[in-house]
């Protein structure tokens, strides 16, 4: 059984696009992108601290991160204009064998 998983909404401004660009493939892939600098991720706690980490191991001081963690009722009233006037509900914690 895996871990349980959150969603988490990840913000960051970066003022150099090197390590502006380095923090957006760190992300792509694992979540949804919303916008220019604005991810929303659903991850076990463990790999959210994982890419956190990552993470601010690339920025500067100059640089800012925030991230989010939404509650289940939280993630579902979040309004994306590019997509579906909801998030999509999350899969299941747990496999059935």
């Amino acid at each position: 059984m895996g871990a349980e998983k959150n969603w988490y909404l990840v913000c960051y401004d970066i003022r150099e696009q090197k390590r502006w660009r380095r923090v957006f493939k760190k992300l792509k892939g694992r979540g949804d992108w919303l916008q220019y600098s604005i991810f929303r991720l659903h991850l076990s706690k463990a790999q959210m601290e994982e890419l956190r980490w990552q993470i601010e191991g690339i920025l500067a001081e100059e640089d800012d991160l925030m991230i989010f963690r939404l509650c289940h009722g939280c993630a579902h009233r979040v309004v994306d204009s590019k997509e579906e006037h909801e998030w999509k509900k999350a899969p299941p914690s747990f496999d059935i064998l």
